[in-house]
């Protein structure tokens, strides 16, 4: 199985990230990756871009050095009633949509509070993906975040970097992925990358997905076209 799109990147942008779109996008070409997501961080995150950055993404080429770059962002969850940190007239111009919860920008709560947090976000209809749903530092039930994944339609993230930098995600993305593959829930398996040679680094989560004998058509990430289409369908 080929992984053609990395849905989740940060460029300088984002604070305390390294590298540029151009950057992103050269490493993306000599890496045979077909698309590559922009998704640096919202607002509320320290050292973040203002929302005005977001709603000026539209003058970055559609395509760089024969990459597809889509317009996106990593919105941060700031209230457990799954309010994200971009107003919708920004998110409406954004080519994708993923949500997270960080503790710089929230308190982590305990299960019932970290989960309501989550599904709330899912429940939002400009938000495609929960971004490293796995996160210990946040923990979920991890039955009910998968199930309003399926309910609304939307995708669940398996982080390449949440295995290096949140100790202790493994067990939790290696159970959200048995539940996605159970109910056929969509995934996208992201980099995280916050410098470009980590773009397209997917050894970790593809360690995990053959661990599951994950159905490649539950995941979003082996086309271009199939991840355009999907989002095409849920706009």
């Amino acid at each position: 199985m080929r992984i053609a799109v990395d849905s989740h990147t940060h460029t300088i942008s984002s604070g305390h990230a390294y590298s540029t779109i151009q950057e992103i996008a050269r490493e993306a070409a000599e890496r045979g990756i077909e698309m590559v997501a922009i998704t640096d961080h919202g607002p509320s995150m320290i050292g973040a871009p203002c929302a005005v950055h977001f709603g000026n993404l539209r003058v970055v080429p559609g395509e760089i050095y024969g990459v597809r770059i889509l317009k996106g962002i990593e919105a941060n969850i700031i209230k457990y009633d799954g309010t994200i940190d971009l107003e919708d007239k920004y998110l409406k111009r954004l080519e994708f949509v993923m949500a997270s919860l960080h503790d710089l920008c929230i308190k982590p709560g305990d299960v019932k509070e970290n989960t309501e947090a989550m599904v709330n976000a899912i429940k939002n209809p400009l938000v495609d993906a929960i971004a490293h749903p796995g996160n210990p530092q946040f923990q979920i039930d991890i039955d009910e975040v998968v199930n309003a994944a399926k309910e609304y339609g939307k995708m669940l993230e398996i982080n390449n970097h949440s295995f290096k930098a949140r100790t202790g995600s493994e067990k939790n993305c290696l159970e959200i992925a048995i539940k996605c593959k159970e109910k056929g829930v969509k995934v996208v398996c992201g980099s995280d990358a916050h410098i470009s040679f980590d773009v397209g680094n997917f050894d970790r989560v593809m360690e995990l997905l053959e661990k599951v004998n994950m159905p490649e058509e539950l995941i979003l990430n082996t086309s271009k076209e199939k991840f355009l289409n999907y989002l095409a369908s849920r706009k």
